[in-house]
């Protein structure tokens, strides 16, 4: 499947987009201007883009802990989610969900979720409304390896497996959880495999490779939305940064490991690409795109600070039950 240079080089945005709005979400999160906890994207960015670049605005996705790159990925606000960061009431949840659940159900975004696990009973249940809609719409799931060995995995790949549901079940293999090594924790070299037991297909892709995962991601949709039923799509990749943002956060990961990823960088991987096709990429050209996004970033930090606070008495708006 040919991928135009136009498609390559919006790929490249989102991707760099991801990754300067993750480094000052960091830096203002250090600084103490951002409360709670951050779980950066960094080195990731291949797998949202490439996964979200195959989907149409009305196919939903559901997030991780780790998910303001999918968020960006599925065409979220700037503003609106560095508003939430901050818990601000201009947030898209109203500055009270934080990091880990940022929400845009008009872009097809059901939400990220803080537990491990916690999104694939929820996007099966997409799924079958998707189906039961009748309009084509594909259901997407990320979720880490740790995820994989969970019991709602299992339970979601059987009945959607099943069912014939249009669903794409991506986990990030990123080789870690916060100290424990996927080595350590998960019974099978390749997760990929485990959908043989599903009598679903399993594929392995290059995560650090955008081309490559919106190539296999583009399949999988192709056969839901033909409905073939799901797929489980296992995305090689790693971050570049600790679990978590804090400063005291440990970090069990060799560094000659950490290094040798830091080579495949995803995004230097596009740019090279494209700058190796002769016209499609300038240095001139990459450089303003990313002032353009640097601009970007810092509009959507002021526009945070500009606004308000929620009101404590507006403590129990918007909750299912008190």
């Amino acid at each position: 499947m040919e991928i135009t240079p136009e498609k390559q080089r919006e790929m490249l945005r989102l991707m760099q987009t991801i990754r300067r709005f993750e480094e000052r979400a960091s830096d203002d999160y250090v600084a103490g201007d951002i409360h709670g906890v951050v779980h950066c994207y960094i080195g990731e960015e291949a797998v949202a883009v490439g996964v979200c670049s195959a989907l149409e605005r009305e196919d939903r996705i559901i997030s991780t802990h780790r998910g303001h790159g999918h968020c960006v990925a599925k065409g979220a606000d700037l503003n609106r989610m560095m508003a939430e960061l901050y818990g601000r009431e201009t947030g898209y949840c109203k500055g009270k969900g934080g990091s880990m659940h940022i929400a845009d159900f008009n872009i097809g975004m059901l939400g990220a979720n803080g537990i491990v696990c916690g999104g694939l009973s929820i996007i099966t249940g997409a799924g079958l409304a998707a189906q039961m809609e009748g309009k084509g719409g594909v259901a997407v799931c990320f979720f880490g390896d740790g995820a994989s060995s969970a019991g709602p995995f299992h339970e979601a790949m059987n009945i959607a497996a099943n069912w014939k549901l249009p669903v794409l079940y991506v986990v990030e293999n990123n080789l870690w959880a916060m100290d424990t090594s996927a080595a350590e924790a998960v019974s099978v070299a390749d997760i990929a495999t485990r959908a043989a037991g599903y009598g679903i297909p399993g594929v392995i892709v290059d995560g650090n490779d955008v081309l490559e995962v919106h190539r296999v991601a583009s399949e999988a949709v192709a056969r839901a939305r033909a409905g073939e039923g799901p797929t489980l799509i296992e995305c090689k990749t790693y971050r570049h940064r600790r679990h978590t943002e804090r400063p005291t956060q440990s970090d069990a990961r060799p560094p000659e490991e950490i290094a040798a990823w830091m080579k495949k960088d995803p995004i230097d991987r596009l740019v090279a690409h494209l700058q190796g096709q002769q016209g499609q990429l300038n240095e001139a050209e990459w450089g303003a795109m990313n002032d353009e996004i640097m601009n970007e970033v810092e509009r959507a930090v002021e526009f945070a600070k500009a606004s308000a606070f929620p009101k404590p008495e507006a403590a129990l708006d918007d909750v299912f039950a008190d």
